[in-house]
Order: structure tokens, then sequence, then C-alpha cells
């Protein structure tokens, strides 16, 4: 299965799925409980996920690719007591992110505002059975709300502009994530689930001073050792495969960002214009 997004520990995770859970897509077996293709111990007989008998001499798959499983978050016991406290609570972290299986590395962090901003602006994901066409496309969704911007997502890339001149000193500061890199043989490289924390543990280090950063041409990233992997078991040249930025991917994202940035015509904000021509220059 694939690195999750979870930053609780599983115990936690597994105490939050104790009762008021919908499950959607998944096979539904004779005890009435769930089962989906990726989990241990295939049932003798189930209802499939479009209501019909199965039984694993069958070919077609019990459950949807894109079956799932949501949850209140109250339900987790180590949520943050501050979750849903109406005055609302400071942020000093936005984090972005998407699925890629090679050129985005782990993790980094915008030099600015402005760079955050255009880092938002182009994440980006191979598609997935949850998404509508081929398998590993590449789709742009950016600050993942392509399917939720009711108007034109060039001026809601200028509100964000806008919102950080407010903000001044007081912005948030902006990370990239990307748990799903592969190695050329299709392994995963980052165990992902609860071990992301350990990504999360060096963003709040950087907030508060305690961890330097390696400056390239994409924003700042940790070195291999100012991540805590304590009791983690990541080959070193896995580690390195997971930081590595490769100029010339790069020099291709670059003009794929172009075209995603020209659909927006002459509503594209300029700032974020020079923030390509920008990350061009670093890339040499």
């Amino acid at each position: 299965m694939a690195p999750g997004t979870s930053y609780a520990s599983n115990a936690a995770a597994m105490d939050t799925l104790k009762e008021n859970i919908i499950f959607t897509n998944c096979a539904l077996t004779d005890d009435g409980d769930i089962w989906w293709e990726g989990m241990d111990g295939a049932p003798s007989h189930a209802i499939d996920w479009k209501g019909r008998d199965w039984t694993p001499a069958i070919p077609e798959p019990a459950a949807h690719a894109n079956a799932r499983f949501t949850a209140p978050a109250r339900q987790c016991p180590v949520i943050c007591p501050d979750w849903e406290k109406p005055e609302g609570v400071p942020i000093d972290i936005f984090v972005f992110g998407g699925r890629r299986a090679g050129v985005m590395p782990l993790v980094h962090e915008s030099y600015d505002w402005d760079h955050g901003v255009f880092m938002g602006a182009t994440a980006s994901s191979e598609t997935t059975a949850a998404n509508i066409g081929a398998v590993g496309n590449l789709r742009r969704d950016p600050f993942a709300m392509q399917p939720f911007c009711g108007y034109n997502m060039a001026d809601y890339f200028g509100h964000w502009l806008t919102m950080g001149d407010r903000l001044g000193k007081k912005a948030p500061r902006i990370f990239y994530v990307n748990w799903f890199r592969k190695s050329a043989e299709g392994k995963w490289l980052w165990p992902g689930f609860g071990d992301n924390s350990r990504v999360l543990k060096w963003m709040c280090e950087r907030i508060d001073g305690k961890v330097g950063a390696v400056e390239t041409p994409i924003g700042l990233m940790p070195r291999p050792e100012d991540l805590d992997l304590a009791g983690l078991r990541v080959p070193a040249s896995d580690l390195k495969e997971l930081l590595r930025v490769d100029p010339e991917a790069w020099r291709a994202e670059a003009s794929d960002i172009e075209r995603h940035f020209a659909q927006f015509g002459d509503r594209m904000p300029r700032r974020l214009l020079a923030q390509l021509e920008a990350l061009r220059r670093r890339l040499g």
C-alpha cells in the first residue's frame, strides 16, 4: 500500500477508527466487516462494491481502486486540544504537496512568500484511480483547489499574493512535501504514515531556528543529518534519492509550468511569472 498522509501514530489512527466511520467502495464480508485488495486475508465470500456476490475465484476486484474511509477528526486521541477553538489559532506553516514518483523531493521550503505561492500554484500529482483519465499522467492541481475554485484561478493566485503583502513578517512559512517518490525499480523510498511526522519535525525546527537548510534551485532543503531518523531504517542511497534535485528534470518541469501558466492569459500574476524565471535562472 502507498504511504499515507496521517501524522498520528498507527495506534492513534486505529483508535480513531473504532466508531462513526463511513466506508465507501469497499467489499462487505459475511460477518459485516469490510475488506479491500491489499488487506490481509481475503474473505471466501463477500459483496463487492457494486453489490454483487464475490469470491477470490472472480478476477474482478472486490473493492474499487479508490476505496476509502473517513471518520471525525475529533475521535483521534492525540488531536490538538485547540482543533475546534472558535477564535482560531496562529498559523506558522502551510504545507502543500503532491503525489510524484520522481522529480519532486521529500520536502523543500520556499525562499519567501511569493516563492511559496508559486509552489502552491504549480502543485501537481500523477493521476491515480481517484482521478478521471489515464493513471500516471501529470495533473496540475493548484493549491489542491482545482475542483473547488469557482472563479478564475489566476485571481485566486492573486489573492494569495495580496494576503502575503498584508501579513508581512507574520506570514506563515511555506513547505512542499512528496511522500510518494519511488526508486528506479518502483519501490517506495519513504515509509510514510506516522513517519511523516519526522519531516514535520524538521519544519517546526526551521520555524524555531534550531536547524539549518541547504539552498537548492527549487528551495531550501534539509541535509540528511537534519532529519530525525532515529529507529528508522532508510538506506543512505534511498535518502539521497529522496533529497535529490535533478536540474535536467526540473528544466522540463519549468517548461510544463510555463504551459500551465499560459492557460490563464493576461490575468496571470506577473509576480508568479517572475518566480518561474527565477527558477530557471537558479537551474542555470
